[in-house]
């Protein structure tokens, strides 16, 4: 144990300090030189009546040998590396224990404490913590905020990767032509029903196959856009994330892609365009337009609102319970934060559209609302979306002044909303306050993911064992249940 040897660390210095050696020692405590040689390398622990001894012999308090900061510098690598090798991340690489004696230099022992602190660098960051993944998704949030949410070099490789398969129409691409994509890097879209747990799609390099499941993901994710983000791992080059960072960059990146293919640049920005002239942009308009979910289709609108169409705006995923899974702004809504600056997990004001949609018995349709906030008074479009779990909620905004090339501007719903004042919707009725108050009790549903650290594998949030043993069953050609691409 590190506390065992922090004492022999101690008796050793003060012996050494005194001018004695481990006989000379040894011979007035009482004890062989071999026994205290265990003390002093942490081997073994010494009883209350030779710690006694030995404060007495060498001048000291026995406070000072019981003291747990180390006594010199080469005391402290010392103990650090101790610590590492008798730690589990260590202990699990199966590699033979370093023996520290006096030939090894404190120079090799720093690179050895070194590279241990940065293998716990490196697990802390794969392993994405809660916090961990919020610092990173703030930081990703903010350098697209700069970019206005448009990324030119993307927008590009997916018109180009478009044309090649034909596809030059305003309508939806097809499963086709998607299949065709990936054809021409070699690969075959392939329907699996035991894809792994932790994963949406698995690419099979060796064979040159595109697992995805056998229908699409409910709340959002659809065959073709889950094989474009495939597709888009390997066109875009992708080395296996090692931080999180990274992880989530080239999910961004995988899904900006995908928008960009089934609404190619071109024939959205006509589309758009067009809807703008007549003053009558709306985002379920552009959703059925190129076969696409609302998600989707808002997503995509806010890639191109502000670059191409001169809106500024702000998006919002909000589950039921108020709490935003995905946000964006430029246009001045004040978005509720932490601490940190992380937006997720968040609660909206309950008199924002993305929470009075829910309120609607009618949610097949949009939601208009116009909000005066004490930023301003912003107009709101919400569609109500539903997943395995729960409901939630889409919503695209811009500045009261922008709603005119709106459908839906002329809503008679308006609503105040002046949080972050507690006094806005964070209090309950007073009178209900007074009822209830101490007279109740409940228990919270826990979110398990709130809690978890995502798997740390070789791909963040994904267990290598099912990975592997997946592709290891598919690997048969016999063993294959193909479907429509």
């Amino acid at each position: 144990m590190v506390e065992i040897l922090a004492l022999g660390q101690r008796v050793r210095h003060f012996r050494t300090r005194a001018g004695l050696t481990l006989d000379e020692l040894s011979a007035q405590v009482g004890v062989t030189a071999s026994q205290l040689s265990l003390v002093e390398t942490g081997k073994r622990e010494a009883k209350i009546g030779l710690l006694s001894a030995l404060a007495e012999t060498l001048g000291v308090e026995m406070a000072q040998l019981l003291d747990q900061e180390p006594p010199s510098e080469r005391a402290k690598l010392e103990r650090e590396w101790a610590g590492a090798q008798s730690s589990s991340m260590v202990t699990a690489l199966g590699l033979p224990p370093i023996r520290v004696s006096k030939s090894v230099s404190d120079d090799h022992l720093r690179v050895l404490v070194g590279l241990y602190q940065e293998l716990v660098r490196r697990e802390k960051r794969a392993l994405a913590t809660p916090e961990e993944a919020r610092r990173a998704n703030t930081e990703l949030r903010l350098a697209m905020r700069d970019l206005d949410n448009y990324r030119p070099d993307l927008e590009k490789l997916a018109e180009d990767l478009v044309r090649s398969v034909g596809h030059t129409s305003t309508g939806a691409l097809t499963h086709r032509e998607v299949a065709l994509m990936a054809n021409s890097l070699g690969l075959e879209i392939v329907h699996a029903g035991d894809l792994p747990r932790s994963a949406r799609s698995v690419t099979d390099l060796e064979n040159g196959r595109i697992y995805l499941p056998p229908a699409s993901i409910p709340g959002g994710h659809g065959l073709r856009s889950l094989a474009l983000q495939a597709i888009a791992h390997q066109i875009l080059g992708h080395p296996v994330p090692k931080t999180y960072e990274e992880f989530l960059q080239q999910r961004l990146d995988i899904n900006y892609f995908a928008a960009a293919c089934l609404m190619p640049l071109t024939p959205a920005l006509e589309f758009l365009r067009a809807a703008k002239k007549s003053k009558n942009l709306a985002v379920e308009d552009f959703r059925d337009a190129f076969g696409v979910t609302h998600e989707a289709a808002g997503l995509r609108f806010m890639n191109l609102a502000t670059k191409h169409l001169e809106l500024p705006l702000h998006f919002l995923r909000v589950g039921d319970d108020g709490a935003i899974y995905k946000a964006y702004e430029n246009d001045g809504l004040a978005l509720p934060e932490d601490v940190t600056g992380s937006t997720e997990g968040q609660i909206v004001c309950r008199h924002w559209s993305a929470r009075e949609a829910f309120v609607r018995k009618n949610r097949t349709t949009e939601y208009y609302q116009y909000t005066d906030t004490p930023e301003g008074t912003f107009w709101e479009s919400t569609q109500i979306g539903t997943s395995l779990a729960d409901e939630f909620s889409i919503t695209v905004g811009v500045k009261f002044e922008d709603a005119k090339w709106f459908r839906g501007r002329d809503t008679t719903q308006r609503k105040v909303s002046r949080c972050p004042d507690s006094e806005c919707c964070r209090r309950p009725d007073q009178g209900l306050l007074d009822k209830w108050s101490g007279k109740a009790w409940t228990s919270a549903r826990l979110h398990a993911h709130v809690l978890s650290p995502l798997r740390g594998g070789m791909f963040p949030g994904v267990d290598d064992i099912e990975l592997f043993e997946f592709l290891e069953v598919h690997e048969s050609p016999d063993y294959r249940e193909t479907g429509a691409s």
